[in-house]
């Protein structure tokens, strides 16, 4: 599904069933941990749906945005096999129509680490995760610990913004050699 308005209709249908919204928020390039959130995800709730999306505003001017490992057929068939209901594979317009002009930011939770080193990253985070909340109604989201202070600051954006959400952290999968799984360890050698 690429269209965030049939997203939103299918998952206010979803509610008015009485069914349990499962949300898995990625930006492809699936690897065994997101297939360990799918399978997580499927116990949880009725709907489970996964959203690829490789967010432009969490990318700074000399980051990876353009070369960011894609392959959404393999995606596709690895959530299928993983129980995915339903994929949500919007366009960057979509999202952020040439008006768009609304970000998320945060005082506390997004300094230091990781956001000491990405300016506006974090605000790229919050902003789409705010919107695909929005859009997919979920009840749990599931995301990885690998993302420490991302998965923080998701969770004070659904508490302070009162989001009915249970934000639910799960363990980092390793390979084999110890390195947390991650998209970009297809650039590794």
């Amino acid at each position: 599904m690429h269209e965030p308005r049939l997203m939103q209709r299918r998952a206010l249908a979803a509610r008015r069933a009485g069914q349990r919204i499962v949300f898995v928020p990625t930006m492809g390039y699936l690897h065994e941990g997101h297939v360990s959130l799918l399978r997580r995800g499927r116990a949880l709730g009725e709907l489970l749906v996964l959203s690829i999306f490789v967010n432009p505003m969490q990318f700074g001017v000399n980051e990876d945005l353009s070369r960011y490992p894609r392959d959404l057929e393999g995606d596709l068939h690895k959530a299928a096999t993983s129980g995915c209901d339903l994929a949500f594979v919007p366009e960057p317009v979509a999202l952020y129509p040439a008006e768009f002009q609304t970000q998320v930011e945060f005082t506390q939770v997004a300094q230091g680490l990781c956001g000491a080193q990405r300016p506006g990253h974090f605000v790229g985070v919050a902003t789409v995760v705010l919107k695909l909340c929005n859009l997919v109604q979920p009840d749990f989201m599931l995301l990885g610990e690998k993302d420490y202070q991302q998965l923080q600051m998701v969770r004070r954006m659904v508490r302070d913004l009162n989001l009915p959400i249970e934000v639910v952290g799960c363990p980092l999968v390793r390979d084999s050699n110890g390195v947390a799984l991650s998209s970009r360890n297809a650039y590794l050698s």
